[in-house]
């Protein structure tokens, strides 16, 4: 019987995986990781991932894994702000994070897999290795998130919740009387929700949070920004009454200027990816046809990798975008498989 550590977040999601494990014969311990000591819900998700261990009759552990998040993840977070752009931060946690203490945690118990909630699918290829798929669900399909993952997290990895929709989900889990079965998605950031997240940039990330000018890409002058972290590429609210609706063209760094211009004067059909992780660990003959996305909930457009440099790919699209932003990912699809992806930098020509 293979034994599996089960990623617990208290929700629903892992729940009904650690569950499903249990049903199709594996060995399941839980593991919830502490991440952020600032986090006041942090006390909540542990006690909601023991009661679920409790009822299912699994060990659970927890590991202190709060420094290794500050500084893979916030001090990254944090350093993309301050380089004016608009971080993802759990496309990072996944791979440097989150698998590696899952990993790591699973090598200590002799388990010889990891599994989480996420909505995707790992797919064995005919050459041994491991392809990451979509969801079967669209609407919920977290393989965007997924995509920095390799080969060495892949193999040893489980997604049960891959070819489930939401609402069978919390099916299974009313079913087994599950007291997360009514939990919530979670929306915000899981070291820092909504409602603090500029108090956190101010504290963290002080540099990004001064007010400067909002001027129009010909130079007018047209108001005052509360700082360049507040706003991101593409965004029109917050900004100064025009006689069109205003967008986030750019963020200028060197003269803390947020220049903003109208919906003709947004977007591109290009940019640069760097660095760039493909999931089969070899990178594709280029140039390569294939979809991109270039943000989460973004739908994805048919678009055309080229080299551009020795780390850098060059992305161009058949449509012009309105909101390539730098700090974001780009993950690129041949149809359902992610092929891999990279963090959109502002040098895009």
């Amino acid at each position: 019987m293979a034994k599996v550590i089960v990623a617990m977040s208290g929700g629903v999601d892992s729940a009904v995986a650690a569950a499903l494990l249990i049903r199709q014969g594996y060995d399941v311990e839980g593991l919830t990781l502490q991440l952020w000591h600032a986090n006041r819900t942090d006390q909540k998700v542990l006690e909601a991932a023991r009661q679920v261990a409790r009822q299912l009759g699994i060990p659970f552990h927890v590991v202190d894994a709060r420094e290794s998040f500050r500084r893979e993840v916030v001090e990254a977070f944090i350093a993309s702000h301050l380089a004016n752009e608009t971080p993802n931060p759990c496309v990072l946690c996944n791979r440097a994070l989150k698998w590696a203490q899952l990993i790591d945690y699973a090598n200590k118990q002799g388990a010889q897999f990891v599994a989480t909630g996420h909505y995707a699918r790992i797919l064995p290829a005919a050459n041994g290795k491991f392809e990451l798929w979509r969801a079967t669900d669209p609407a919920k399909d977290q393989s965007y998130v997924l995509s920095n993952l390799t080969q060495q997290e892949l193999k040893r990895s489980i997604l049960p919740l891959g070819e489930l929709g939401k609402p069978e989900v919390r099916a299974i889990a009313q079913n087994l009387g599950l007291a997360v079965s009514d939990t919530p998605d979670s929306q915000d950031l899981c070291f820092v929700d909504q409602q603090d997240y500029h108090q956190f940039l101010r504290e963290f990330a002080p540099a990004a949070t001064q007010p400067g000018e909002i001027r129009t890409i010909d130079g007018r002058l047209l108001g005052t920004h509360q700082g360049l972290a507040f706003y991101t590429i593409g965004q029109r609210k917050g900004l100064p009454a025009y006689t069109e609706a205003l967008y986030v063209l750019e963020k200028q760094a060197e003269n803390n200027t947020l220049i903003v211009g109208t919906a003709n004067q947004l977007g591109s059909s290009q940019f640069l990816v760097r660095p760039v992780n493909w999931i089969s660990g070899e990178a594709p003959a280029l140039p390569l046809s294939c979809s991109v996305k270039i943000r989460y909930r973004a739908n994805p457009v048919s678009s055309r990798l080229s080299t551009f440099d020795n780390s850098s790919l060059l992305v161009e699209t058949d449509l012009p975008l309105r909101d390539i932003t730098p700090g974001q990912s780009a993950v690129f699809y041949e149809g359902e498989k992610v092929l891999g992806g990279g963090i959109i930098r502002a040098d895009g020509r």
